[in-house]
């Protein structure tokens, strides 16, 4: 190396910081790469994105390949720079190798480590598919030397019960994915966020959450007069309606109003041919997870359905509608619904009733009232109070939601007064 001109080893040294540079930004783009994102472009046939997969399938060649390539051309330029040390300061070589030891330190840590790095963690889709070319290619030259080094490097890994051909595979927890779409910003909608986020929570969302309780629900009692039952099917803005005979716990079956629409201008219809046009109700329990019901709906053609306890007593009616509200939000016929329950005041407070449905109260105020226990506010209130009050009382929930009871009657809360303190989340989270 006597012989080499200085100029020619700076060359040398120069190209070998490129070298160097190039196999850290490789390094850090491929390890950067989102990788669901890569399937995404894997599946529409991108090129760069299919090269980039099949080196990160074997991760473990991916890595042996680029520091076997990174230490050989660090080793190299670190052995020029002695040699232009030497040759440079030939009066005090041992000065002359510090200096450029130090030097040479600065300018691979600035030129060949941080700069590329960071530039492949900031655009690691086009260093990636870029570096994949030349990596593949260095991957099949250096594969003898690579498959020694990982041979060694792997029986190692497997002492400490580690299995490399795992280290390649993604999987996403349900925690995981609904923070993956609170993170993605703009790239989704906030309305199909919400969606999204709603289908995640059905099944942890119960029928009995989204029950209609049995004294809400509308339907055709037998026993009232032929008149009253007309009119409730003429005015009625319900679809499907169930028929019972003195009370919801003796349903006889479930009415679609389509069949009937017919009959109604006619002077003869009678209560049988009411009751030709009915069908087999559909009993559910009240505990089955909302994305289970969805599934059941599904096999069974069915939208309507009656939600029994464990003793078999009817608590209320579930529809599809219900469910589907859970991931798309509210219909505009129930947002009437909605309104008659809360009662925005001008002071900021909201006058709720005590059968509003707590859930309800959630989605629609963006509040987080707790949901585990009861699922209607009169029963929270009363499971807070631990009895049922007799008098206007004030409490605390949560330490956020200050409640002034208005109105009791029949043993429960009828409406009370609800005011949160501090800033409110936003509505739909």
């Amino acid at each position: 190396m006597n012989d080499v001109p200085i100029s020619i080893l700076f060359a040398i040294l120069f190209a070998l910081l490129v070298c160097s540079a190039f196999f850290s930004s490789s390094e850090t783009g491929m390890m950067a790469l989102n990788r669901y994102r890569l399937r995404h472009l894997v599946k529409k046939g991108h090129k760069g994105a299919r090269r980039a997969a099949e080196l990160l399938d074997r991760p473990d060649r991916l890595i042996g390949v680029i520091l076997t390539g990174n230490n050989l051309v660090n080793f190299a330029a670190a052995s020029i720079s002695t040699i232009l040390a030497q040759r440079i300061w030939h009066q005090n070589p041992e000065l002359g190798i510090t200096i450029m030891t130090i030097t040479f330190t600065m300018i691979v840590l600035i030129f060949a480590e941080l700069t590329p790095k960071t530039l492949a963690a900031t655009h690691p889709e086009k260093v990636a598919f870029t570096a994949s070319y030349l990596l593949k290619f260095l991957q099949w030259a250096l594969s003898p030397f690579v498959l020694i080094v990982n041979t060694i490097s792997n029986g190692l890994l497997r002492l400490m019960n580690v299995n490399v051909n795992d280290a390649g595979k993604d999987h996403l927890s349900r925690e995981e994915l609904r923070t993956l779409v609170h993170e993605a910003g703009g790239m989704i909608p906030k309305r199909h966020q919400h969606m999204l986020l709603g289908i995640l929570d059905l099944e942890r969302v119960t029928v009995n959450d989204i029950i209609v309780p049995k004294h809400d629900v509308i339907g055709i009692d037998l026993d009232d007069e032929w008149s009253s039952i007309l009119e409730t099917l003429r005015t009625s803005q319900h679809t499907r309606l169930p028929v019972y005979k003195g009370g919801l716990n003796h349903v006889i079956g479930v009415l679609h109003l389509r069949s009937v629409a017919r009959l109604l201008g006619k002077e003869d219809f009678t209560k049988a041919e009411l009751l030709q046009e009915t069908r087999e109700p559909y009993y559910i329990p009240e505990n089955t997870p909302l994305h289970t019901q969805l599934y059941n709906f599904q096999r069974e053609q069915r939208r309507f359905a009656l939600v029994v306890d464990e003793y078999g007593d009817i608590q209320g009616i579930a529809t599809l509608e219900d469910i589907l509200e859970e991931i798309v939000g509210e219909f505009t016929t129930d947002m009437a619904a909605a309104s008659r329950d809360i009662h925005p005041q001008a002071d900021g407070s909201y006058i709720i009733n005590g059968t509003c449905a707590i859930r309800d109260i959630n989605k629609a105020l963006g509040w987080d009232l707790p949901t585990s226990g009861p699922k209607t506010f009169n029963g929270l209130v009363i499971e807070i109070l631990e009895h049922i009050p007799d008098s206007n009382v004030c409490l605390k929930i949560k330490e956020r939601y200050l409640v002034e009871i208005i109105k009791i009657n029949e043993n429960t809360v009828k409406s009370a007064k609800v005011r949160r303190v501090g800033k409110s989340k936003s509505r739909g989270n």
